[in-house]
């Protein structure tokens, strides 16, 4: 018998691919809801646009008995312009923020998938707080610009930083801190 609480468990994996399945869609759309209209205010009812219609959904998704068990991470990406990607709409679910790894791991996904597709230059507007966390992952600031009342860093990835990956389905598994190290 266990004596920890439930709501304490974090899975020790999770899986980062391209959203497909019905539920992984339904959870990138209920995270980017939490994250953006309810945590942070940025959008009255709902944070969808019209780059829903043609982005590809990226998801960390958490495991539980090494199955896939819920979405608790998300970004898109779509081509802007012939070879010119971007990434927009990050998110990591308040739980899981503390691990400090799935952001990385959604963003080195995200690059690496549009790098396979032909990409030549790939951006992003990264809310101000989060500028740190990009320049370690070899990002370049280029200018400030406010979005949505919120101020942010256009900044553009070091694709010799990011392998082209051909398939953003397969994925792979991030074992969390604590496994790496045992």
């Amino acid at each position: 018998m266990s004596f920890q609480r439930a709501q304490a468990f974090l899975s020790p994996d999770y899986i980062i691919r391209a959203a497909a399945q019905p539920w992984e869609l339904a959870g990138v759309r209920a995270l980017r809801h939490q994250v953006f209209v309810e945590e942070q205010g940025i959008f009255d009812r709902d944070d969808r646009d019209d780059i829903d219609d043609i982005a590809m959904p990226l998801a960390a998704i958490s495991t539980f008995a090494a199955e896939a068990d819920q979405v608790v991470g998300t970004v898109r990406i779509h081509q802007e312009a012939p070879r010119i990607w971007r990434g927009s709409r990050l998110a990591v679910a308040q739980s899981h923020r503390r691990l400090g790894r799935l952001g990385a791991e959604l963003i080195r996904l995200a690059v690496c998938t549009a790098h396979g597709r032909g990409c030549d230059r790939f951006m992003a507007h990264v809310q101000i707080q989060n500028v740190p966390l990009f320049k370690r992952l070899r990002w370049h600031p280029l200018r400030e610009v406010e979005l949505h009342g919120v101020l942010h860093m256009e900044m553009q990835a070091d694709l010799s930083f990011y392998p082209p990956i051909p398939d953003p389905f397969a994925g792979w598994k991030a074992l969390s801190p604590k496994r790496r190290s045992v």
